[in-house]
């Protein structure tokens, strides 16, 4: 419990940062004092006309945002690349989408292999790593450079074992569609409740709805795997084999809950970013 509220604290601190990240990336600079206007000849008064390409230009803000929500998702592929925070990889996530045709075994096979080897869980999983030898958890590990690097071994093995199973190789044989599709609609407390659901129920390859085969004992034949193979043996115990499962689940809820409202988030960013128009 101790290293679950430990771990918690730390991503929602990390989503904080990234947050404040973001809005200084996109908040413009101030517009300088504009000159007084000079005065004005009557030819200098006559109405400009307007050109083709000036009247492409002054689209309104609202298409230009639909164009960009487009661009988090992949047509062809059925599956997104957008990112939560502009870091970390949200390529299961797809906002709007309705009945949209199942992944094949290779595609869940290949967006979980990009999440998975993505170079922003680099300093993700070194930072768990961190956390957890500041904590000296499984001390089995020890200390200084030969203890870190084992744990960020199996930080990195913990995580990609759990992804591939919970995202690939069970929604394969189950015939589950591993994506989390946005609500969007409903208040905060509605959103949430589904985003929190989702832990428990999914979709099938087929549109209906089934309980989540693919979350509940992927993640806990993942924790099965690491506790029983190379994590210390003095952890090799089945209390900790259900503290790592119940890790896992808590952490893939929270993400449920953060991907919910990114879209939000993001669209609120990309507000900023547009510059005022000069009067």
């Amino acid at each position: 419990m101790k290293t679950f509220l430990s771990r918690s604290l730390f991503f929602f601190s990390l989503v904080n940062l990234l947050l404040l990240a973001s809005v200084a990336q996109q908040t413009p600079p101030s517009n300088p004092s504009t000159p007084p206007p000079a005065e004005t000849t009557p030819a200098q008064a006559a109405p400009a006309q307007t050109t083709p390409a000036q009247t492409t230009q002054a689209q309104p803000a609202d298409q230009s945002k639909d164009a960009q929500d487009k661009k988090t998702s992949d047509a062809n592929q059925g599956t997104s690349k957008d990112r939560l925070f502009y870091a970390l990889p949200n390529f299961l996530t797809l906002e709007n989408a309705g009945q949209v045709p199942p992944l094949t075994a290779g595609q869940k096979f290949k967006v979980v292999t990009r999440g998975s080897f993505d170079y922003i869980l680099i300093p993700w999983y070194a930072a768990l790593s961190g956390i957890s030898q500041a904590e000296n958890s499984e001390p089995g590990y020890g200390q200084g450079a030969q203890g870190y690097g084992k744990r960020f071994g199996a930080a990195f093995a913990d995580g990609t074992i759990e992804n591939f199973l919970t995202g690939a190789i069970l929604p394969s044989v189950l015939h589950q569609d591993p994506r989390f599709f946005q609500q969007s609609n409903g208040g905060f407390v509605h959103r949430t409740g589904y985003a929190i659901s989702r832990i428990f129920v999914t979709r099938t390859d087929s549109g209906h709805q089934q309980f989540n085969f693919s979350e509940i004992f992927g993640s806990a034949a993942a924790a099965a795997i690491s506790t029983y193979s190379y994590h210390p043996s003095a952890d090799r115990t089945l209390p900790n084999t259900a503290s790592v499962w119940g890790t896992q689940v808590g952490y893939d809820t929270i993400t449920y809950v953060v991907k919910e409202f990114w879209p939000d988030i993001r669209r609120k960013l990309s507000k900023k970013k547009q510059p005022t128009p000069a009067n």
